[in-house]
């Protein structure tokens, strides 16, 4: 609304070149509001205020005083701040009926002495009830009069009128229809397609092509149905459609003296659905006669009808050039900005100058002054997801940046930082109009990400550039909707920063320790070492090796030393930091071990990094030193069985990414699975080193089974099957140095042309010394971390075997110094990762590993593992039950995944009070960890010497056995459906790298990805950062790329329940984001114990969470039958029914936590 002292005949009129001239008040309405359509498709053009602020604008520049209505949901909207006065209307409705409640808006207009009302562009500026309304009240409605939007509303008498002013309209029913049998005749008669039209309204709404007599019944119900939710009239208008036309539309504009001008014409044929997209003003490629014709018969057709204020004349114009009425609107339109940038004519202004009574040529157009100056584009910014059938989206607005510069209008509401975006409404954010001296200048958008990609698509499009779009240009471009998504980093990050502030680490810290809050910067690096491997290829560089004078060195400090001592958390930011250096200072060394293992799957699982990505930073740091993986045979960097190509196409896209040389084992020795490993990485052209996973002690007589001979016989095996490089793998520090030279001794002799590696690790305190005596007895190459990084469950001391090999045959030729300064960035690096380190619960090595056998890197995550579940304080009792747990499965080799499923069995021990006869006497009726059960039916492969029986039989009952090489039975993966899948659900195709992390890792890799669109590249954060997060009032950089830096301090956060309001500030500009807390949300819930000796109730094995529930209330179940999977600290493990008979009551469901004993389901 807005209001003045007058508008016409008791004071002063409103000159136009006089803004200051005192004028009436006049109220718009604000809103354009639209009801939920049946198949959920936004049908309005408009959102909440847009309009009123335009109008709003105009009435500032005229002097004029400003009221606003507005609904009981808009207190915050924009419209109601700029207006002069507001009021509430509709009180106690919703939103869209308030803003349709006539009585109340023109109350408000009474009580307040409005004079004017603009009704915008929603629904009652067609409503000639309202225009009535208005004018029998006293105020003038601003717009045609009342039989005038009547006349137009009505599209069977517009078109009436069209013929009558003899202008070409669509062969259509002569008057709206409602019954089918109508509809039927009528495309009967004048043949298919056809299409539906709302009589009372626009916009889309109601609105249907039918294209063959089956579709008409549905399609007819439909427009019915829409045009009665819409206008409150079901009637349709049927007319024959017309194919590929363009739809060109002339606004016009006329006075109460009887003055009708055009101010020449809009294309608006980019349309989705109906909707229009994108409008051009004046039309491309329009022959000058016709764009006469269209205008001459819009002007006729308004002076037909006694036409006032300003208005649209619509019309369809086909392949031919014959051009058809369409309809009128008789109001303002959306697009009425690209008309106002090319004529210099101010429609608002004149709209409410008419209205005033005005003439045209008092205002000074005349037909003849109304020129055409350039060309304007107008691009509607919406908050809706093209890549998701334009969903509208809501919430609110956390950064709004707006392309601006010469040319360039905007024309919103709700656009701005901190805007509520409403569902209530058209999901229109703001108008980016743009106007130059010819199309290909005017098309430039800037703005937020809402479908801003897809209108970019659109503007770059040939065709759309060309001038040749039609209505159908959308349809028939699908590849308009291949959009690449804004980055958005900064936002992202601040949003990790404040999920960490409110609701703590992302990837859990199992110590509360502080990291080092300064972070380490090491000097910069020049060239090293790699050019025998890729000048003579992988038999060149073996030979190199065993013609080497010295010991040679592999480098575990940026894979297995951080597996072992920090639960493999170091983040490739801090690899990337001292890789350089590496390549400088330490080049002599054989190789790095920098990948595979558990780095693959905990960099996405809790680093949140790509694990390709930081394979190729750390070859682009380090391209002299050979790089070096573990390669888990069949199982690739996974802990499951996956199909023979998956293996390959593994190591050939690794090689691709800097990888050279595959350690290549297996955790049984199980050589079907070795040799699978073995060709995989031979034929993507790495070097091939086959390990000999070592267990037991060859030194002792009395240990049989992993004798000499059994080792002998391997390596054989292993060298024909074409190893480059024989490995012997000690992951528990069992090769004590008699033992060291005994099997290096008789490798040596066995094969003298063959390198040899030694790998161990230091838990018992002796590593050094073995290492030192399997290099006299032979070995080429020996695993070694830097002294920071050394010792206990790690690999020995760099800087001990350097020290003690210099000056002798066995010189590394390395300088100790440079060790000294790679030892002390780590001593800082490893104070970041306090949290994680073994040292918070572990205080020394133990040489207990001799008995209880545990790999170093499995010995800290035990210990982790064991803290986490509150068995921290029995943790020796969890190593003790590991030696039981080793027996009963048959004494075995224990390198991951068999390590996992010996400690998994162990603690499953420990937390039942179980003792090794127990399980034995038992195993029939017990609930295994599900690592256990998969182990006993043959996943893994065949251990030495068999499966344990009758133990294995018992515990598998009926359940299926898998026979020879577990992967020789599964089908190859099709990568392609595969990408079809990922490129389906991420919006994009994905590279080859990641469609290898979601075949190995398919759970894990959808969570990645999901973290990474939600909280961006966390990568650049550092490491306490990342962990912990900022304190408050704390400043910190954060270099997103080379020369982007983003300056951001943390400011606050807000109380809350539920939600917490977190602010930054970021370059200097304030920015807040909203974070869910999650404790708070988390659902109060008491769950019941099983009661001891009650044996139908089935209580919880271990605390975990509900992956997966498979029975449920009546379900029949036998003895042994699952009921449930838990999940804790990666370990699954299958609840199976002690008993036989009916469930009479589920207690649990899939996400829910449980603590041990907690009751899962009663049988009776």
């Amino acid at each position: 609304m807005h209001r003045a002292e007058d508008l016409h005949g008791g004071r002063v009129p409103v000159p136009v070149p006089c803004p200051r001239v005192p004028v009436p008040r006049v109220s718009p309405c604000p809103h354009s509001p639209v009801p939920n359509v049946p198949n959920g498709v936004p049908m309005s053009p408009m959102s909440p205020g847009e309009i009123a602020i335009r109008v709003f604008r105009a009435c500032t520049e005229l002097g004029i005083r400003t009221v606003a209505v507005y609904s009981e949901q808009d207190t915050g909207q924009m419209h109601r701040q700029k207006a002069d006065e507001a009021y509430l209307v509709g009180r106690g409705l919703p939103p869209v009926q308030a803003y349709l409640h006539i009585p109340d808006i023109i109350r408000v207009a009474q009580e307040n002495e409005v004079d004017a009302i603009h009704p915008g562009y929603g629904f009652l500026s067609e409503r000639a009830d309202f225009a009535q309304a208005c004018l029998d009240a006293g105020v003038r409605f601003v717009g045609p009069r009342p039989e005038v939007v009547r006349k137009m509303g009505d599209k069977v008498e517009a078109r009436a009128i069209a013929i009558a002013a003899g202008v070409p309209v669509v062969p259509g029913t002569p008057s709206p229809v409602s019954a089918l049998a109508e509809a039927q005749e009528f495309a009967t008669r004048v043949g298919f397609p056809v299409i539906l039209k709302a009589a009372h309204g626009g916009g889309g709404r109601g609105m249907r092509v039918v294209r063959a007599p089956q579709e008409l019944e549905e399609n007819f119900s439909r427009a019915t149905s829409e045009a009665l939710a819409a206008f409150g009239n079901g009637d349709l208008f049927v007319e024959k459609f017309i194919e590929r036309p363009r739809h060109i539309e002339v606004q016009i504009l006329g006075d109460s003296h009887g003055n009708v001008v055009h101010l020449y014409e809009r294309d608006c044929s980019v349309q989705r659905r109906h909707q229009k997209v994108v409008e051009i003003a004046p039309a491309a490629r329009l022959p000058p006669e016709l764009r006469a014709r269209l205008a001459d018969d819009a002007v006729r057709l308004a002076r037909q009808v006694g036409y006032e204020n300003a208005g649209t004349v619509e019309f369809l114009v086909d392949q031919s050039g014959d051009y058809y009425f369409i309809e009128v609107n008789s109001r303002l339109q959306v697009e009425h900005t690209v008309t106002e940038e090319i004529t210099d004519v101010d429609l608002v202004h004149a709209q409410l100058q008419v209205t005033a009574g005005r003439s045209l040529p008092e205002l000074g157009l005349q037909q003849e002054r109304i020129r055409v100056n350039g060309c304007a584009i107008q691009c509607r910014v919406t908050t809706e997801d093209p890549a998701r059938g334009f969903q509208p989206d809501t919430g609110r607005i956390e950064v709004f940046r707006s392309g601006e510069g010469m040319g360039i209008r905007l024309d919103g509401a709700s656009a701005f930082q901190g805007a509520l975006i409403s569902p209530h409404y058209d999901s229109l954010l703001v108008k980016v109009v743009a106007h130059g001296p010819d199309q290909p200048a005017a098309f430039r958008i800037r703005g937020v990400k809402t479908n801003i990609p897809f209108l970019q698509n659109v503007l770059a499009h040939p065709q759309f550039l060309s001038g040749a779009a039609d209505t159908q240009f959308i349809d028939e471009n699908p590849e308009l909707f291949h959009l690449r998504p804004g980055q958005n980093r900064a936002q992202k990050l601040l949003h990790y920063l404040g999920h960490v502030m409110v609701n703590g680490p992302s990837t859990p810290l199992p110590v509360k320790a502080k990291a080092a809050l300064v972070e380490p910067t090491p000097g910069a690096p020049p060239a090293g070492l790699r050019a025998v491997l890729q000048r003579e290829g992988p038999g060149g560089f073996a030979r190199a090796l065993r013609g080497h004078r010295g010991l040679l060195l592999t480098d575990t400090t940026f894979r297995d030393a951080h597996q072992s001592l920090l639960a493999t958390r170091v983040r490739t930011r801090d690899l990337a930091r001292i890789a350089p250096f590496v390549s400088h200072a330490l080049s002599p060394l054989c190789s790095m071990e920098t990948w595979g293992g558990a780095t693959f799957d905990v960099a996405m699982r809790f680093l949140h990094e790509c694990p390709w990505e930081r394979l190729r930073e750390l070859r682009r740091l380090v391209p002299n030193i050979p790089f070096q993986m573990l390669l888990r045979g069949a199982n690739a960097v996974g802990y499951t069985n996956y199909p023979d190509n998956v293996v390959h196409r593994f190591c050939e896209v690794a090689v691709a990414n800097g990888m050279d040389i595959f350690r290549v084992f297996d955790a049984l020795n199980y050589v079907p699975n070795l040799l699978l490993g073995v060709e995989a990485a031979g034929s993507a052209g790495a070097v091939v080193e086959a390990a000999l996973s070592y267990t037991g002690d060859v030194a002792d007589p009395a240990r049989t089974k992993y004798s000499l001979e059994y080792y002998l016989g391997l390596a054989r095996e292993l060298v024909a099957a074409g190893t480059h490089v024989l490995c012997i793998k000690d992951m528990a520090g069992l090769l004590t140095p008699a033992a060291a030279r005994l099997l290096v001794g008789a490798l040596r002799e066995q094969h003298p042309e063959v390198p040899l590696h030694v790998h161990t690790h230091d838990t018992a305190g002796a590593g050094v010394a073995s290492m030192l005596a399997a290099a006299q007895a032979g070995a080429d190459v020996v695993d070694v971390a830097v002294d920071a990084m050394s010792g206990m469950t790690s690999q020995p001391s760099m800087g001990a075997v350097v020290a003690c090999a210099r000056g002798t045959p066995l010189d590394t030729g390395i300088d100790l110094q440079r060790v000294f300064e790679y030892s002390e960035y780590w001593e800082a690096a490893r104070g970041l990762y306090a949290a994680f380190d073994c040292t918070a619960t572990m205080k020394s090595g133990n040489a207990d590993v001799y008995e209880n056998e545990i790999p170093g890197g499995q010995y800290t995550n035990l210990h982790f593992q064991a803290h986490a579940m509150g068995l921290g304080h029995k943790f020796k009792e969890v190593k003790k039950a590991y030696t039981e747990a080793n027996k009963l499965l048959g004494d075995l080799i224990k390198v991951t995944p068999t390590s996992k499923v010996v400690g998994d069995l162990a603690q499953f021990m420990v937390q039942n009070g179980l003792s090794r006869e127990e399980v034995e006497a038992r195993a029939d009726e017990l609930s295994f960890p599900m690592s256990v059960v998969e182990f006993l039916q043959g996943h893994i492969g065949v251990p030495p010497g068999g499966f344990p029986e009758p133990f294995r039989s018992k515990v598998l009952k009926d359940l299926p056995r898998v026979e020879g090489r577990p992967g020789a039975s599964l089908p190859p993966l099709d990568f392609e459906a595969l990408g079809r899948e990922l490129g389906a659900r991420h919006g994009a195709p994905p590279s080859p790298e990641e469609l290898l992390s979601a075949a190995l890792y398919p759970k894990v890799y959808d969570e990645f990805h999901s973290f990474r669109s939600t909280f961006g590249p966390v990568a650049c954060l550092g490491t306490r950062l990342f962990l912990e997060g900022p304190a408050i009032a704390e400043e910190f950089e954060v270099e997103l790329e080379q020369g982007k830096t983003l300056h951001i301090k943390a400011l606050t956060h807000g109380p809350g329940a539920g939600q917490r309001e977190v602010f930054f500030e970021l370059n200097g500009q304030l920015r807040s984001i909203l974070v869910r807390e999650t404790q708070a949300l988390k659902e109060m819930h008491v769950h019941p114990k099983a009661e001891k000796g009650a044996k139908g109730q089935v209580g919880a094995p271990m605390p975990g969470e509900v992956v997966e529930v498979r029975v449920k209330e009546g379900t029949t179940v036998a003895k042994g039958d699952p009921l449930c999977v838990l999940s804790a600290m990666k370990m699954e493990t299958v609840v199976t029914a002690p008993v036989g008979g009916k469930v009479t009551k589920v207690h649990v469901r899939p996400g829910l936590s449980l603590e041990g004993e907690d009751l899962i389901a009663v049988i009776e």
